[in-house]
């Protein structure tokens, strides 16, 4: 048999046709067009125009000139407003790791029978679906204004945010560490202490201090609509145009943030150890 040169490869004829080696994929195409159709048509909808968005420019500019410098002349209600900030934050990140973590437990699904981890997604589906300040209305209209308002309902958000990463985070274990304790005799609570947790503990604490963060920053939010917090100084100075007092508020809570952030990250790298 002739030897096959190398402009002729083998299995490839005179009438062969080649395939092209990234074929286009029409349904994305399709896809990507309707999207951009969609986005041109909320645009149309929503009144954005370049005309709006060149004023608003011009607008921003005059606000924050009158925010400039900061006046810390009420620096005393400022600091009371980010310490009760910070008390709701802590309290709301504790109750809500407190139910999350039973919680999540029983939304795994390779863990738990479908009814109990379906009932469990539910509850964490519910937590989920509102936002904070929504919720946190909710409470100010039941329990009244104050800080307990904005503690439940950063509660509810972090049993929505910590119970599903932490039900998906056990879903994600090997189940031969799990075996391993139950081969030994250990009851289910030892096997969720030293089959389930070693294995989750490092993305845990990287979820409760995410949400500690979150609940530093949604605890401002809460409290302009009197749920506690140093939302409520800003939203008065707001309405007074006291704008160099929110200028200096908005600092606080940008400090604030900050430091929240690095002693998180210091956290997480003790823990990865």
């Amino acid at each position: 048999r002739p030897a096959m040169s190398a402009s002729n490869p083998a299995g490839s004829g005179s009438g062969a046709v080649r395939e092209p080696p990234f074929a286009p994929d029409w349904w994305a195409r399709a896809g990507w067009l309707l999207l951009a159709a969609y986005v041109v048509y909320a645009l149309s909808t929503l009144d954005f125009t370049w005309q709006r968005f060149v004023e608003g420019l011009a607008h921003a500019q005059k606000f924050l000139a009158r925010m400039l410098p900061p006046s810390f002349e009420q620096w005393e209600a400022i600091l009371k407003g980010m310490k009760e900030s910070l008390e709701i934050a802590v309290l709301a990140s504790a109750g809500g790791i407190a139910l999350a973590l039973p919680l999540g437990l029983l939304a795994a699904r390779n863990l738990m029978p479908a009814g109990v981890s379906w009932t469990a997604r539910a509850v964490i589906a519910l937590c989920r679906a509102f936002h904070p300040v929504i919720v946190a209305i909710v409470f100010v209209k039941a329990i009244g204004f104050g800080a307990m308002a904005g503690i439940m309902a950063l509660v509810v958000a972090s049993v929505g945010f910590i119970g599903k990463l932490f039900a998906e985070a056990i879903e994600e274990i090997s189940l031969k560490q799990v075996e391993a304790v139950r081969a030994s005799g250990a009851g289910f609570m030892n096997v969720i202490a030293y089959g389930v947790l070693p294995q989750v503990l490092p993305r845990f604490i990287g979820f409760a201090t995410y949400q500690f963060d979150s609940n530093v920053r949604n605890s401002t939010m809460v409290g302009i609509v009197g749920a506690g917090g140093i939302g409520a100084p800003l939203f008065v100075a707001f309405q007074r145009f006291d704008y160099d007092v929110v200028c200096t508020i908005l600092l606080a809570i940008i400090a604030v943030v900050f430091v929240c952030e690095v002693v998180s990250t210091r956290i997480q790298k003790v823990f990865a150890q």
